[in-house]
């Protein structure tokens, strides 16, 4: 067991990463996992926890988070009338069972596969919240089959095999078809629980020999308790500042920061 001395340090830090993790999910939609991921990698490494199996740990645990963030970010979009309902309809099953073959996938990959997987996919992320355009379009309507569960089925099984939400993938394809930033924000936020939901019931049967303490499968307990209290108080302040202002300035803050962090895992990766 680690002693105190080097918890209580990791603790305080994933307090403050559990707050920023919070606001960024409700302000830009890009959901918590972004940040939690590498997040948790790190402070876990960081702790003596470098198993063949730590990234499945730390993509378990941030879906673990993002099931209750996502309910209380949804249910906070859906009181200012700004979810839609249909979409979320239409994109559902395939997302629920894109998101299940991910799991499965990601629970027999190697740690380092998914690391070059985040990375990479994270990297694109910066990369298009950095030099996206508003005015960029593939159509005037959000499409129909077979086009529809061609794209949910790639946003579940990404966001899955990374441990996100699916407003990364899932608010950048909204607003190419001409749906407005903040409705696409409000609906990816539904998102992120059709894809966690199943994920974390396949991650919790997952048996990972070098966990940290207290996991159940690959679900690390704490780490899930301490930034879950912390995202459930910040998120409504994100979804708040996302109605109330532009974010496109932090937008590419954030842009400038997930780019590293995922450059910075790709070296890792690289053994750089």
């Amino acid at each position: 067991m680690p002693e105190l001395s080097t918890l209580l340090p990791m603790v305080a830090a994933l307090l403050v990463i559990g707050g920023f993790a919070g606001v960024i999910g409700g302000l830009l939609g890009v959901g918590g996992g972004i940040v939690l991921v590498p997040a948790f990698f790190y402070a876990f490494a960081h702790l003596g926890y470098g198993g063949a199996q730590l990234m499945q740990v730390c993509v378990a645990t941030s879906l673990a988070t993002i099931v209750i963030t996502s309910l209380r970010s949804v249910s906070s979009h859906n009181r200012k009338g700004a979810v839609d309902w249909q979409v979320l309809k239409d994109w559902g099953p395939m997302l629920v069972i894109s998101a299940a073959i991910g799991t499965y996938v990601a629970a027999r990959v190697s740690s380092l596969t998914l690391q070059a997987v985040f990375g990479a996919l994270a990297g694109l992320a910066g990369l298009w919240m950095a030099f996206g355009r508003d005015s960029w379009r593939l159509g005037s309507t959000m499409p129909g089959q077979p086009v529809r569960g061609a794209l949910a089925g790639g946003v579940g099984f990404f966001s899955a095999m990374m441990g996100i939400g699916g407003g990364t993938f899932g608010v950048p394809l909204m607003t190419l078809y001409a749906m407005p930033i903040h409705r696409a924000v409000a609906t990816a936020s539904g998102f992120g629980v059709l894809i966690a939901v199943p994920a974390v019931l396949g991650f919790l049967l997952l048996p990972v020999a070098e966990a940290p303490p207290y996991s159940i499968g690959a679900v690390n307990l704490p780490a899930f308790l301490v930034v879950i209290g912390t995202t459930l108080l910040t998120t409504p302040l994100g979804v708040r500042l996302a109605h109330a202002m532009n974010p496109k300035p932090l937008k590419r803050a954030f842009a400038i920061f997930l780019t590293l962090v995922a450059l910075n895992m790709l070296r890792k990766v690289l053994g750089w």
